[in-house]
């Protein structure tokens, strides 16, 4: 694990940073959702560019993806769709304005709720639910996902898309996505990670801690880690079936598509609208690019079941 200490200190510093990531997307839903709709996520994609020649993707192209990225995560992790045991109770873990919940909710006809720190998140994602005709199946409230405010044993499904980065504690993170699950349910966690560290690395080396470190500033995470890491907490807590995987090039495509948004007038009007902190973000998004390609960063895959 990357010895980053940002966002990891206790009391203040801690409240500090919740406090942060909760006004940072208060702040910056409506430009995200204006520019890649309920779905605040990379997709996934065949392939890490065009083949010469090939038309640009386009915008529906890129929603696409974001769908898919759902249908394959679910794949990979082996959910199943049968009706005597497919998933009746589902949580997501930072779950963004709603769009993965609704999207869960109605492909297995479940109870699902969603959890996060920003209120405006959790307001937005209530109104799209009650748009759908779900609210009487999909809840939405502010919680801690390092605390969460359930007992024990409760979902069939637990699922986390682009949350754990904003974890401060990635191992509790972790270990209360387990302690929620009930016994047999299906844990997904889809994050950036750093690179898995080779047999004789003890951390990263120094100019890549300092590319994180700037990412981290500009985008409110605290200590990295990797998906090897991620295993490591699942094998501790006695779960079974850990798989993982490294979709980095799956997902290289949305960054043009990113970029180009943010170009767009539509974009530039969004962001302004946004503020500062948001365009800060926007931004930085050079400096994820430059951790992907110079493989620092990766965007994985790690799924587990909890015991019977």
């Amino acid at each position: 694990m990357a010895k980053l200490q940002r966002g990891e200190g206790e009391g203040g510093d801690l409240e500090k940073l919740r406090k942060g990531i909760a006004e940072s997307y208060d702040e910056s839903t409506g430009a995200w959702e204006e520019l890649f709709g309920e779905y605040i996520h990379r997709g996934f994609y065949d392939t890490p560019s065009a083949a010469p020649g090939a038309a640009p993707l386009t915008a529906l192209d890129h929603r696409r993806a974001q769908l898919r990225m759902i249908d394959e995560a679910l794949a990979f992790a082996g959910v199943s769709e049968d009706p005597e045991k497919k998933p009746k109770k589902i949580l997501d873990v930072g779950c963004g304005i709603g769009g993965d919940t609704l999207c869960l909710a109605k492909k297995y006809g479940a109870q699902c709720i969603g959890i996060n720190l920003s209120p405006v998140q959790v307001k937005r994602a209530q109104e799209l639910a009650q748009a759908e005709g779900l609210a009487d199946k999909v809840s939405f409230e502010e919680a801690d996902a390092l605390n969460q405010p359930f007992p024990d044993g409760q979902f069939d499904l637990v699922w986390s898309l682009e949350s754990g980065e904003h974890m401060p504690d990635k191992e509790k993170f972790f270990s209360e996505m387990a302690r929620v699950a009930a016994p047999g349910a299906t844990i997904i966690l889809v994050t950036w990670c750093h690179r898995d560290l080779s047999p004789d690395e003890e951390s990263l080396r120094p100019d890549e801690m300092k590319l994180l470190n700037k990412i981290s500033d500009a985008h409110l995470l605290p200590a990295w880690c990797s998906a090897a890491d991620y295993a490591s907490f699942a094998k501790s807590l006695k779960l079974e079936d850990i798989r993982r995987a490294d979709w980095s090039e799956n997902v290289a495509p949305f960054w043009s598509a990113a970029v180009q948004s943010g170009m767009t007038w539509r974009g530039i009007i969004s962001l302004l609208k946004s503020g500062w902190k948001t365009i800060k973000t926007a931004l930085a998004v050079s400096l994820l690019i430059e951790g992907y390609n110079k493989k620092v960063i990766k965007y994985n895959i790690i799924t587990c079941r909890k015991p019977k």
